[in-house]
């Protein structure tokens, strides 16, 4: 679906051909196949999250707003309803996700500019400087060290000077879960990804982030972490 021709920034290519064969092209397809089932986790484990990432993130009607890794859209629905005056752009690297996304949004809020599209996060289609705010939630976990850098130095180009970035990561400070999901990680690398919550402020910063604020929530088992951050 290409971005309307309002929009006075532009999406510039989809690297389509640069996935390498790693667990990234595992990712895509297993995220496909459970694009149907995946929003009851997020309404298990993901949506206080959500809420407080949302919350945190100072977003404000009228902005141009990114969301990377929408997966079935559910965090989009919110930055949607909070936004219906500006425009609200996701990504997912799931054609199925993406599209998921992008039907349920335009049924609720047919007024909103929303576009959704399949990208590598790694690979960012946007000029620099484009989005008032970035958010990011559950990726980091799916990718190695070096293409989470890749994919931070991505977010922080594309977000205008004084930007907000929020992201949302699994957290780790609950003995017993980290347990099973490194157990889970090992059985399923390319769906589970593994935690990396404790080292992710510290490459922010190497990454010409300024980290504003930090909140762990927990819903039932479940740990994430909220970090804001400007560039």
């Amino acid at each position: 679906m290409p971005l309307s021709k309002n929009l006075d920034y532009e999406i510039i290519s989809i690297h389509r051909d640069k996935l390498p064969h790693t667990i990234a092209a595992r990712t895509k397809r297993v995220y496909d196949v459970v694009s149907g089932v995946y929003p009851l986790s997020t309404f298990f484990f993901h949506s206080r999250a959500h809420k407080e990432a949302l919350r945190m993130s100072g977003i404000r009607d009228g902005m141009r707003v990114l969301e990377v890794a929408t997966g079935s859209g559910e965090m989009f629905q919110r930055l949607v309803n909070a936004n219906q005056g500006g425009e609200t752009v996701g990504l997912d690297l799931s054609p199925k996700m993406a599209a998921r996304t992008l039907q349920h949004a335009r049924k609720s809020y047919p007024a909103a500019m929303t576009h959704c599209h399949a990208v590598d996060a790694r690979y960012l289609p946007f000029r620099d400087d484009t989005f008032d705010a970035v958010v990011c939630c559950y990726l980091l976990e799916l990718l190695s060290m070096d293409d989470i850098k890749l994919a931070l130095r991505e977010f922080h180009r594309v977000l205008r000077p004084d930007g907000s970035f929020t992201l949302v990561l699994i957290g780790q400070n609950v003995g017993t879960f980290n347990k099973i999901y490194r157990l889970a990680g090992s059985v399923a690398p390319a769906f589970w990804g593994r935690q990396v919550d404790e080292r992710v402020p510290q490459w922010m910063q190497s990454c010409k982030f300024r980290v504003t604020a930090q909140r762990e929530v927990r819903q039932a088992f479940y740990p994430s972490r909220v970090v804001t951050a400007t560039k």
